[in-house]
């Protein structure tokens, strides 16, 4: 006989049970709130989260006690304080970072990323809204559209938000004046016509007030018959659910071998839905197979749709790898390596066309340099400008060509229905520094990508090093101008000849008369430069010669860029390293005097910057070594590290 504290336990058991259940099987929304600074986002949240009944009592103590010591709502409590928990929020009274927020009602789940106003700190408002299905725009009643406001719908519209609510806040100070709300969603409504936003919800709120959040206001508002901000959330329809009805797609996080009995792929279903016994493709190899299992953590499931992080095993052995796409057998999406592409960049520092940086694709990582931009984007006018580079926050529509293949998906579909954000968007990664600097939407693959094709010869690279005798290198020469870089590589080169090596010398000045002629010296001239450089020295070290280069070089990212062409140890940077002084003393063609007094733009050690290598394979010290020694040294250290 069960005892009544077994009863009370087993009930306990059984809701807790349900409960977990109910939350589990909740749709989850994600959604941004943006807009012009001091529009009231974080106050709206904040308001939002009380009003909601998600803010315990200890909470709401604390908060009261701390809208107390910053005063800035006398002695009501600041709502905004439970968002902006940065010390530089809370003394600036605004938003700076993104800041996150989870809560569920009985319907459904929530996270909510409170993005900042500041147009300097744009790049966070793409941060959040990247991942969003929903973009809460607050507007002043006060100020009307601003132009944060139109470019923040812009940047939601460009990541693929579908629905937006307009929310007027602070209708208290305009003594909710329905002339004035009618205004702003009539000067709103034009301008999302031009971007073809659809759909628009917009209510009269006030945060402060907590009107038209959670409940309707009657009394000062009784022209507004619309939902509650909390009723649109509950109602709105949820990405996921439109993405279960695309062709199946998981890109491939990680390889699961616990042990030589198990070999799983795990990844979260971007796309779609898959059962055991269906048929997949694995690209790039385009092998197929069939799924025979899906397992999580709570066991093996019948089914997995998108939005479902699950491991997958195979009825073949297959070879499969981070990076890899699992897709539908008889749908799969397509790969490519240059692409047209939608920019938003994120960086101090502007972007540099023909750099490498790593571009990042779900779980692919790949190599990618962007041309020069065909235009960049005026967010309030729309109007497309010309531009040489993108600056901080700047938009702009470029061609990018990545080293390899990519699986991809166009971002928008043709019929603008959702963003295919997994397999279509992605962000781009300084190499040197490891910072996002950023972050794009891939429209179509080049049509030149498409029909150009690696031919199959019949003579490898090792067969031709093999007939001239020798391990084909290259040995990069970098320095100042006026370092000797020239003269030492031309020594070592004689001195390889004599010994019946076979060499070629690729000089900075003559390749200039010929090759590179229509390049100037900006850092971006100098980028391509060297990127041609590096093309040609690879194709001549596939020849089997030893290549020999005499440039300045001056960026570390472009001469790793030459060296990551290469084949393990065929590269080696040989540092000329030379005092600015004393170059310019044996300076024999007056270039750093023209320079010094502005007749020479862009020379490097003047007005432009030579990056040292921080760890070259050779440092040649002139201030101790005269050319002749110092091309023994090479020529000694080159035959040690090929013959060794």
């Amino acid at each position: 006989m069960a005892r009544p504290g077994d009863l009370d336990r087993a009930l306990i058991e059984r809701d807790i049970t349900a409960f977990l259940e109910r939350q589990r099987t909740k749709q989850l929304l994600r959604f941004i709130t943006c807009g012009s600074v001091d529009d009231g986002k974080s106050t709206l949240i904040g308001r939002l989260l009380h009003d909601s009944r998600q803010i315990f009592e200890d909470q709401l103590a604390s908060l009261a006690a701390d809208s107390r010591s910053v005063g800035t709502q006398g002695d009501r409590i600041d709502f905004a304080l439970l968002v902006d928990g940065l010390a530089a929020e809370r003394e600036q009274g605004i938003t700076i970072d993104v800041a996150y927020r989870f809560f569920a009602t009985d319907r459904r789940k929530f996270i909510i990323a409170d993005t900042p106003g500041h147009e300097q700190y744009t790049r966070n408002m793409v941060t959040g809204a990247s991942t969003a299905d929903l973009a809460v725009l607050l507007v002043d009643a006060r100020k009307g559209v601003l132009q944060q406001t139109r470019r923040h719908s812009y940047l939601a519209h460009l990541v693929g938000i579908r629905h937006l609510v307009l929310a007027v806040n602070k209708m208290d100070l305009v003594t909710y004046d329905k002339a004035v709300f009618d205004k702003i969603v009539d000067d709103y409504a034009r301008f999302a016509d031009t971007l073809g936003i659809e759909g628009v919800v917009a209510i009269p709120v006030s945060g402060l007030e907590g009107a038209n959040i959670t409940a309707h206001d009657r009394t000062n508002m009784p022209w507004y018959e619309g939902p509650t901000l909390h009723e649109y959330l509950e109602r709105v329809p949820v990405a996921s659910a439109v993405y279960q009805d695309k062709p199946f797609r998981m890109p491939v996080q990680w390889v699961n071998r616990p042990d030589q009995h198990f070999r799983g792929f795990a990844g979260q279903v971007a796309a779609g839905r898959i059962a055991p016994g269906e048929r997949v493709r694995l690209l790039p190899s385009g092998r197929t197979s069939r799924v025979e299992r899906i397992v999580t953590m709570d066991g093996d499931l019948e089914a997995a749709v998108a939005g479902q992080s699950v491991t997958l095993t195979l009825a073949d052995e297959v070879d499969c790898a981070r990076g890899d796409v699992i897709a539908a057998a008889d749908d799969p999406p397509a790969s490519a390596d240059q692409f047209e592409a939608t920019i938003v960049w994120m960086d101090e520092e502007p972007l540099l066309p023909g750099r490498a940086y790593w571009l990042k694709l779900a779980s692919q990582t790949v190599s990618a340099t962007i041309q020069p931009p065909k235009h960049r984007v005026d967010v309030n006018t729309l109007a497309q400008l010309a531009a040489k580079t993108l600056d901080l926050n700047d938009i702009g529509v470029a061609q990018l060509t990545t080293d390899r293949d990519i699986t991809f998906e166009p971002y928008a579909d043709p019929d603008g229905a959702s963003a295919n954000r997994t397999l279509g968007g992605f962000i781009l990664i300084d190499k040197l520094t490891n910072a996002t600097v950023g972050a794009g939407m891939l429209h179509f693959a080049l049509r030149r990508a498409q029909n150009i094709h690696p031919q199959a010869l019949d003579i490898s690279p090792g067969t031709r090093a093999r007939a001239l005798g020798q391990r084909p290198a290259i040995l990069w020469f970098t320095g100042l101008s006026g370092a000797g870089k020239s003269t030492i590589a031309n020594l070592v080169e004689k001195k390889l000849v004599a010994r019946g090596r076979h060499t070629f010398l690729l000089d900075g000045d003559n390749i200039r008369h010929g090759l590179n002629k229509d390049l100037g010296f900006t850092d971006a001239d100098r980028i391509e430069n060297i990127r041609r450089i590096g093309e040609v020295a690879k194709l001549m070290t596939e020849a089997g010669l030893i290549v020999l280069t005499a440039f300045i070089s001056p960026f570390r990212a472009e001469r790793q860029m030459v060296r990551d062409m290469c084949a393990e140890g065929d590269f080696i940077e040989i540092f000329v390293d030379t005092p600015l002084r004393i170059a310019e003393e044996r300076d024999e063609k007056g270039l750093y005097a023209k320079a010094r007094a502005g007749k020479i733009k862009n020379f490097t050690g003047i007005d432009s910057p030579y990056e040292a290598p921080l760890k070259p394979d050779l440092r040649i010290d002139t201030t101790k070594l005269d050319a002749e020694a110092a091309a023994e040294a090479v020529v000694a250290a080159l035959l040690e590290r090929l013959e060794g």
